[in-house]
C-alpha cells in the first residue's frame, strides 16, 4: 500500500519523540538509550500486536481509533533502511578517527593475543557445540557446514551498537579502547573468514566453482575496499586542511555519499572501506578529532533513526522459532567471547578489569552478521535461509542484552565520568518554567530588583531548611546517591556536630571516573572545598542576590555565623529569582 508523503513524515516525527521520551526513561533506571530506542522500534514494528491490542482496546469501551499512523510498516522499513546504512558508515568513520596508525601500533601487540583468542575460542566452541547438537538430533537440518558458518557469523559484533554506547557512557581507558579495537578486528575476520568458508562449503555441497577464482575475488574485493577508503580519507584530509570548518559536514556529505555508493556497485565490504576511511583521516591529519566532533550532532539524530528502524525489523516470533539451535547459538556465542578473552588477556599487563570485563563488551550483534546471511541466501537459497533464520532471531536477544552489558563493562571497569553514571538533573519540569518565565519578564524589561524591598528582607523567607547535608564520614556511593537526587549543584558538608565544613559542587566531581573501589576509600571529607561564600540567617534577600548573581553556584548555605558555621540550610537562586520577581510585580503594580 502506498502512503502519502506526509504519512511517512508524520510517523518519522511521532517515533522520534517516542524515542526521546525512552531515552529519558532509560537514563532514570540507568539503562543504554540505544537499548531504549531499539524496544520503541521493537514495540511499534510490524512484527508487534501491541497496537492492534490498543485499537481492540479501545473499541471494547466504545471508542474507534486509529494507531496506524505510529506504525512502522514495512514500506517504511524499506524507505528508512538508506538512512540506517548512512548512520552506520558515519559510525565506523568516526571509529576509525579514533585510530590512527601510531594507536595501533602501540596496542597491537596486547590486542592480537587477545583477538586472536577471542576468534579461535568464539569459533570452535559455536562450531564444535552446534555439530554436537545436529549429531544428537537425528533428524536436524543443522550439519557440520551450517555450524562451520555459524562459527564465522558468530565472531562479528555490532560496530554501531557497541561505540555509541561507549561514547553515550563517555567512556575512557583500557577497557573502552580494546574494545573498540576489538570490534573492528572482529568483523574484519567474521568477512574474510565467513568469505573463505562459504567457498569451501559450497564446493562441498557439489557447487560448480572454482575455489583459486572466488578466494581471487575476494582479495580484490577487499583490497578495493581498502583503497577506496585510503582514497576517501587523503581527500577529505586534504580538503578540510584548506576549508572552513563550518563547510567540513558538507564536505563530509558529498564524500560519503558516493564512497557508499562505489561500494554497493563494486559489492565490497563498506564496514572496511569507511573504517580505513577514519584510519586515514586520523594518520593524516591533525584535525582528526575536530572533524570527527563536527559528524556528532548529525550522527547522533541519524543513529536514533536507525535504532529505531533497526527494532523495528527484529521479530520476537523468530527468536521462538529460532528455538533449541538458537538457545545454543546464544550460549556457545557468548561462552566464547567472554572466556577467549578471559584466558588470553594477561591480568598484570592489561589490567584485572580487562581480563573480567572485555569479553561481555563484545556481545552486540546485527548489521556484519545479518549483511552476510543475507549474501548467503543470495548465493544458496537453502544454505542460506537456515543461516538467515537463526540470525535475525538471535539479534533480538543480542541487541538487547547487549549494550547493557557494554555500560555494566565499563561502569565496573571504573572508566565513565560521574557525569554519565548517574541521573542529575539541575531543573525539575516546574522549576524550569518558572525560569522560563522568569527569562520573559526579563525580555519585557522587568527589573527583578526594582520595586523590591530587598534590602529590608532576611534570608530567612527564602531558607531551604528541609536541604539535608552530606555529612562529612558519608562514602562515595552515599555521595553519588545524594548528587543523583537533588536538583542543585552544590552540597553543604557538615561533620557530626552540624558545623559546616566546606561544600561539593557538581561540576568539580562530575567527570571524575566512577571507580566502584572508591567506595571505601574517599568521603564527602574528601572531595570538600571550603565554601567561601556563606550567608547569616540575618542577612537580607540583597546581601544574597549579590553573592549569588557573580558566581555559578545555584544555592549559597545559610548559617548561623561566619565564626561557628552551623549550618541552618540553603538559599537557592531560583527560589530568590521567584521572590524578587514576585516583588516585582507587585511593586509595578
Amino acid at each position: 500500500m502506498n502512503h502519502p508523503d506526509w504519512y511517512l513524515a508524520l510517523t518519522v516525527g511521532l517515533l522520534l519523540g517516542a524515542a526521546l521520551l525512552a531515552g529519558l526513561v532509560a537514563r532514570m533506571l540507568h539503562l543504554p538509550r540505544v537499548t531504549a530506542y531499539l524496544l520503541v522500534g521493537l514495540a511499534l514494528g510490524p512484527h508487534t500486536p501491541l497496537l492492534e491490542f490498543f485499537e481492540w482496546a479501545a473499541e471494547q469501551i466504545g471508542y474507534s481509533i486509529s494507531l496506524a499512523g505510529i506504525h512502522i510498516s514495512e514500506e517504511h522499513l524499506t524507505h528508512l533502511e538508506p538512512v540506517g546504512n548512512f548512520a552506520i558508515a558515519l559510525v565506523l568513520f568516526n571509529m576509525g578517527c579514533h585510530f590512527p596508525l601510531s594507536s595501533f601500533r602501540r596496542i597491537v601487540k596486547r590486542l592480537l593475543p587477545m583477538s586472536l583468542g577471542e576468534v579461535a575460542t568464539t569459533m570452535v566452541l559455536v562450531t564444535g557445540g552446534l555439530c554436537l547438537l545436529g549429531m544428537w538430533q537425528t533428524d536436524s537440518w543443522l550439519s557440520w557446514q551450517v555450524a562451520v558458518l555459524f562459527g564465522a557469523l558468530a565472531i562479528a559484533t555490532a560496530p554501531a551498537t557497541t561505540v555509541l554506547v561507549l561514547k553515550e557512557n563517555r567512556s575512557e581507558g583500557p577497557l573502552t579502547e580494546f574494545t573498540t579495537g576489538l570490534v573492528g578486528l572482529n568483523n574484519l575476520a567474521s568477512i574474510v573468514l565467513f568469505e573463505l568458508l562459504f567457498v569451501l562449503v559450497h564446493a562441498t555441497r557439489g557447487a560448480d566453482i572454482s575455489i583459486g577464482a572466488e578466494y581471487l575475488e575476494l582479495t580484490r574485493n577487499l583490497a578495493v575496499a581498502v583503497l577506496l577508503g585510503l582514497v576517501a580519507g587523503l581527500a577529505v584530509s586534504f580538503f578540510c586542511g584548506i576549508l572552513l570548518s563550518s563547510r567540513w559536514l558538507v564536505l563530509l556529505i558529498a564524500v560519503i555519499c558516493p564512497l557508499m555508493a562505489a561500494c554497493e556497485l563494486l559489492h565490497v565490504p563498506y564496514l572496511l572501506t569507511f573504517l580505513t576511511m577514519g584510519i586515514t583521516v586520523a594518520s593524516t591529519s591533525d584535525l582528526a578529532e575536530d572533524i570527527s566532533e563536527a559528524l556528532d550532532r548529525l550522527t547522533g539524530l541519524l543513529c536514533v533513526v536507525f535504532f529505531v528502524i533497526h527494532g523495528a525489523a527484529m521479530d520476537l516470533n523468530k527468536l521462538w522459532a529460532a528455538g533449541a539451535v538458537g538457545v545454543a547459538y546464544i550460549t556457545l556465542r557468548c561462552a566464547g567471547k567472554y572466556f577467549g578473552v578471559f584466558f588470553t588477556a594477561n591480568a598484570h599487563r592489561d589490567g584485572p578489569q580487562v581480563k573480567r570485563w572485555l569479553g561481555s563488551a563484545l556481545l552486540s550483534q546485527a548489521g556484519a552478521a545479518i549483511a552476510l546471511s543475507a549474501i548467503a541466501v543470495e548465493r544458496d537459497q537453502v544454505l542460506g535461509k537456515q543461516l538467515q533464520d537463526i540470525i535475525l532471531g538471535t539479534i533480538v536477544f543480542f541487541e538487547i542484552v547487549g549494550p547493557i552489558l557494554v555500560r555494566l563493562a565499563v561502569l565496573r571497569a571504573g572508566e565513565v565520568p560521574v557525569a554519565s553514571a548517574i541521573l542529575h538533573t539541575t531543573n525539575s519540569p516546574i522549576e524550569q518554567l518558572r525560569s522560563m518565565a522568569y527569562r520573559i519578564m526579563q525580555s519585557l524589561g522587568i527589573n527583578p530588583l526594582h520595586g523590591s524591598s530587598a534590602d529590608q528582607i532576611d534570608v530567612s523567607r527564602v531558607t531551604r531548611r528541609n536541604v539535608k547535608p552530606l555529612l562529612a564520614s558519608a562514602h562515595f556511593d552515599q555521595v553519588l546517591d545524594h548528587i543523583e537526587h537533588s536538583h542543585d549543584n552544590t552540597y553543604p558538608v557538615v561533620n557530626d556536630t552540624g558545623e559546616l565544613i566546606g561544600i561539593i559542587r557538581y561540576p568539580d566531581v562530575r567527570d571524575v571516573l566512577f571507580e566502584p573501589s572508591l567506595n571505601a576509600l574517599v568521603t564527602a571529607e574528601d572531595l570538600a572545598v571550603t565554601a567561601h561564600k556563606l550567608l547569616r540567617q540575618e542577612d537580607t534577600l540583597s546581601e544574597a542576590w549579590q553573592l549569588l548573581k557573580d558566581g555559578h553556584d545555584d544555592c549559597v548555605p545559610v548559617v548561623t555565623s561566619k565564626t561557628q558555621p552551623q549550618y541552618i540550610g540553603v538559599v537557592r537562586r531560583r527560589d530568590l529569582l521567584r521572590l524578587l520577581s514576585h516583588n516585582a510585580r507587585n511593586g509595578e503594580s
